[in-house]
C-alpha cells in the first residue's frame, strides 16, 4: 500500500491502521478488496472527508491520498510529507509535529 499525504492547517487528528486490503481512517474501516488490478476507485464513490482523491490498484498495490491535519506546532515532515510507502499491516506511523512551546518559557503572559 501506497499513501501519498496531502497537509492541510487544522486541528483535528488522524489514526490509521491497515489489515491487508482494509485501512481503517480514524475508527471507519475501508475495504478495498474488491478491487483488482488496475482499477481505479474515483472519489465520488468514496464518503470519507479524509480520503483525497481516487484510490488505485497498481501492479497489486493499493495506492491514495489522505488529508494530514497539520497541528498549529507542525512539523517540516508534516508540511511537507514523504509517501508512506509499503505500508504494513498494523497501525500507521504518520509524521509527528514539534513539541508543543512552552508559553512560560518562550516569554509567554501568565494570568
Amino acid at each position: 500500500m501506497k499513501i501519498n499525504l496531502s497537509p492541510q492547517r487544522r486541528d483535528d487528528t488522524l489514526e490509521l491502521s491497515r489489515a491487508g486490503a482494509v485501512l481503517t481512517v480514524n475508527g471507519e474501516a475501508f475495504d478495498f478488496s474488491p478491487m483488482a488490478d488496475g482499477d481505479t476507485l474515483p472519489a465520488s464513490a468514496i464518503s470519507s472527508p479524509w480520503i483525497a482523491g481516487e484510490v488505485s490498484n497498481i501492479a497489486g498495490e493499493l495506492e491514495l491520498t489522505l488529508l494530514l491535519p497539520l497541528p498549529v506546532n507542525f512539523s517540516p515532515e508534516q508540511a511537507f510529507p514523504e509517501p508512506l510507502l509499503n505500508v504494513p499491516d498494523g497501525p500507521v506511523a504518520l509524521p509527528q509535529p514539534l513539541p508543543a512551546p512552552d508559553t512560560a518559557q518562550a516569554g509567554g503572559f501568565e494570568a
